[in-house]
C-alpha cells in the first residue's frame, strides 16, 4: 500500500481522511498548510507548509517515502502579492498567476500537473475513501417524490450551467424558479440567502419546497475540490425551508455520514444521488 502525502486545508475532510488512513493501515504522512490545517490534524506525523513553498513541501514528502498525494481541505484563493515562495515556488508562480485568471479550476489544474511533475501520483479524496462518495439513490430514510422531480432536474441543469462559467457548483430551485446562485462566497452563504427569502417563494419547516443541487463543473479536475455536504449543510437546507439535496452520484462527497444520515432523517430532508448527466 503505497504512502499517502495528504495536502490539508482546512474543514472536517482532512481529519476524516487521514482518520481513514489510520483505521484502513494505509502509511501517512500530513502537509498541514499554514492558516488553513485544523488542529485535528496535529497528531499525525507530517510538517506544516506555507501555501507557496512548494519546494519544502515536495521535499518533505519525498523525505517520508510518499508515491500518491491527496489535496483536501478549503483553502481560500491567494493573494498573490502577500504570499512567500521558495525557490521551486517562486518558479511556479508566473503559471499560477495565468492560470488564476482563467478561474479557479484552471489553477487546481495546474497545481495537480506540478505535483505530476514531481512524480507523485494524485488520487481524489473519494478514490482514498471508496465510501465517502454519494452513491445513485437516496441516502437515509426519505426519497423524492413525483413532486419534487422537476425541480430536481432544473437545478442540476441550472448548477451544470454556472459551472460551465467556473462561477460555482449549486443552485437552489423551488417551483421551478431559481432561487439562488452559488459564486465565490459557498454553499453556506448561498442558504442562508434563501432563508432570508419570503416563505411563499422557499416553503417553510413543516412545509417544506425546493432543492439544493450541487454538481462539479464540467471541466473540472475530479480529482480536487468536488462539491461536498456535511451536517451543516443538512441544517442549512432545513433552515432555508427546502425539501432536500440532489447531487451526481460518485460526485458529490458526503462528509460525518452517519451525522449527515441522522440530521436528514430526523428533519425529513431526502438526499439523493442521480447518475451524472442526469436525470
Amino acid at each position: 500500500m503505497e504512502k499517502l502525502g495528504l495536502i490539508a486545508g482546512g474543514g472536517s475532510l482532512p481529519v476524516e481522511i487521514a482518520e481513514h488512513c489510520q483505521r484502513s493501515g494505509r502509511p501517512l504522512f500530513v502537509i498541514r498548510l499554514k492558516g488553513f490545517a485544523g488542529a485535528g490534524l496535529e497528531p499525525f506525523a507530517g510538517a506544516e507548509v506555507g501555501l507557496a513553498e512548494l519546494g519544502k513541501c515536495f521535499k518533505a514528502l519525498k523525505r517520508a517515502g510518499c508515491k500518491a498525494v491527496c489535496l483536501a481541505g478549503q483553502v481560500n484563493r491567494p493573494d498573490f502579492a502577500t504570499l512567500m515562495p521558495d525557490l521551486r515556488g517562486l518558479a511556479a508562480l508566473p503559471a499560477a498567476i495565468a492560470a488564476a485568471r482563467k478561474g479557479d479550476d484552471a489553477l487546481l489544474r495546474m497545481l495537480v500537473a506540478e505535483f505530476e511533475k514531481e512524480g507523485f501520483a494524485v488520487e481524489g479524496a473519494h478514490e482514498v475513501m471508496d465510501d465517502l462518495g454519494l452513491a445513485a439513490g437516496p441516502l437515509g430514510r426519505h426519497a423524492p417524490g413525483p413532486e419534487h422531480q422537476a425541480d430536481i432536474g432544473h437545478a442540476l441543469q441550472v448548477a451544470r450551467a454556472i459551472g460551465r462559467l467556473d462561477a460555482g457548483q449549486a443552485a437552489v430551485v423551488c417551483r421551478g424558479l431559481v432561487l439562488a446562485l452559488e459564486a465565490a462566497e459557498g454553499t453556506d452563504a448561498l442558504l442562508a440567502r434563501v432563508a432570508d427569502l419570503p416563505e411563499a417563494l422557499r416553503g417553510r419547516p413543516g412545509a417544506p419546497l425546493g432543492v439544493l443541487a450541487k454538481a462539479p463543473k464540467p471541466t473540472q479536475e475530479t480529482r480536487v475540490d468536488l462539491p461536498t455536504i456535511g451536517p451543516a449543510t443538512v441544517e442549512a437546507v432545513a433552515r432555508a425551508g427546502l425539501a432536500g439535496i440532489v447531487g451526481e452520484a460518485n460526485h458529490l462527497l458526503v462528509l460525518d455520514r452517519e451525522a449527515v444520515i441522522a440530521l436528514a432523517d430526523e428533519l425529513g430532508l431526502f438526499i439523493v444521488g442521480v447518475e451524472p448527466g442526469g436525470p
